[in-house]
């Protein structure tokens, strides 16, 4: 029977038995046959598709539109598109304070895979304004995981989409580089709609830094899980205290300060640098964090008014300020660096690092005063990545030290730290 061809009766089921075997054989065999057939003009109502249908559109501000499957939050949300090549860790990206309003869309195609769970978020929310991903693992396989992550972006009303052609959109962002989007699982907004929002917002020169840091300070004291130890025989014996900057800053920073056995106070990033030093702190972190650093002004004269009086290090945001502390200047990248796998000349040791890098600004070297050194190169494109002065007591890199799940090439950076607060309470 031709079940395909049965499209104007009245759903039925049919049942069809045949015997290829006489009956008595021993290797006789029953076939049941089920087909089903709908009226035509019957509601559509009464049959479902087994599969999800497209029911979002991610509308870029060059006109292109992209249909695509939502899934975590729905609505209407605006953002910045900036593409990340990492082939593991999204979890730790989504709660990266530092992707604070962009729309982070993954290269590699499958995500999902290995679910969520509570040990590696990097902050205590997800600040994104969505994901973007290719292929939405349909099941989780990890022996950690506690949630998969469509339920867990719901719950935090981030938005997200899949199956669409995130080679194509990669592509146009390398050529044209990060472009404004929105995104919307609302039928009831035009294209033309979503275009205009697209054209009218902009991240350049917005504080997005107040809405992640915290309000007030506290005590951090968690140290790597000796599960998860890497480096455990560069802990020095000796305890610093450290004030930290929170510009956006992730957990796993805190975690390797503290392995290196510093005590820890994060403030706010508008804290005042005179009551920094009325803490007396060994030295000051100033952490990676979302946005254009020129938006901040309040939180460049905090770092001017510390450097050269305590030994200072900067991750990220942090070194974009002090670079403009020192009197330099930065500058928007064409579609930024975002990922774990950016290769990084150490200028001091020859050594090339692989590093993971979430950044959209950068240093101009050639704008910084002399005595400032440029210690380390992005070999991608030859831009500035690290900063060090021994008048000035400071470094800087412009990536991730802390990198979690990795790479943790460049983890001896919090070592250096060290080394320039042990060399500061010798002099003292």
């Amino acid at each position: 029977m031709d079940c395909a061809a049965r499209t104007h009766s009245v759903v039925s089921t049919a049942t069809i038995t045949s015997a290829l075997f006489s009956k008595g054989s021993p290797n006789s065999r029953v076939f049941i046959i089920k087909c089903s057939s709908k009226l035509d003009g019957a509601p559509s109502a009464l049959v479902e598709r087994p599969w999800k249908v497209a029911d979002a559109r991610l509308v870029l501000e060059d006109g292109s539109i992209w249909r695509a499957k939502s899934f975590g939050a729905r609505g209407t949300q605006v953002g910045e598109v900036v593409f990340n090549t990492s082939l593991t860790g999204y979890q730790e990206i989504i709660t990266d304070p530092s992707y604070a309003g962009q729309f982070v869309l993954m290269t590699n195609p499958h995500i999902g895979n290995t679910g969520i769970n509570l040990d590696d978020e990097e902050s205590m929310q997800c600040f994104l304004a969505g994901l973007v991903i290719r292929s939405l693992s349909i099941s989780t396989s990890n022996w950690r995981c506690t949630e998969a992550l469509g339920d867990y972006l719901a719950k935090r009303n981030i938005m997200g989409i899949y199956d669409v052609d995130t080679r194509a959109i990669t592509r146009r962002l390398r050529e044209d580089g990060s472009l404004i989007g929105v995104l919307s699982t609302e039928n009831s907004k035009s294209d033309e709609e979503l275009l205009e929002m697209s054209c009218t917002w902009d991240i350049v020169g917005v504080d997005l830094i107040s809405g992640v840091s915290c309000k007030s300070p506290y005590k951090w004291v968690d140290r790597t899980p000796s599960d998860w130890e890497f480096n455990d025989n560069r802990r020095s014996k000796e305890n610093f205290n450290v004030v930290a900057y929170d510009f956006g800053i992730k957990h796993n920073i805190l975690r390797r300060l503290a392995s290196y056995g510093c005590k820890i106070t994060v403030v706010p990033s508008t804290w005042p640098a005179s009551e920094t030093l009325k803490m007396k702190p060994d030295g000051v972190l100033f952490s990676n964090g979302p946005g254009d650093p020129s938006a901040v002004p309040y939180a460049v004269e905090a770092v001017k008014e510390l450097i050269g009086k305590i030994p200072v290090f900067g991750i990220c945001m942090g070194h974009q300020l002090l670079g403009q502390a020192l009197g330099g200047k930065t500058f928007k990248m064409k579609f930024g660096h975002h990922g774990g796998n950016h290769p990084v000349r150490n200028l001091r040791n020859g050594c090339v690092e692989i590093s993971a890098q979430n950044h959209n600004y950068a240093v101009d070297p050639e704008s910084l005063p002399e005595g400032v050194e440029v210690t380390h190169v992005n070999l991608n494109d030859g831009s500035c990545a690290g900063l060090a002065s021994s008048k000035m007591k400071l470094i800087s890199l412009q990536y991730h030290p802390e990198a979690s799940p990795g790479p943790h090439d460049s983890d001896p950076i919090f070592g250096d730290f060290i080394q320039l607060m042990k060399q500061e309470k010798v002099k003292a």
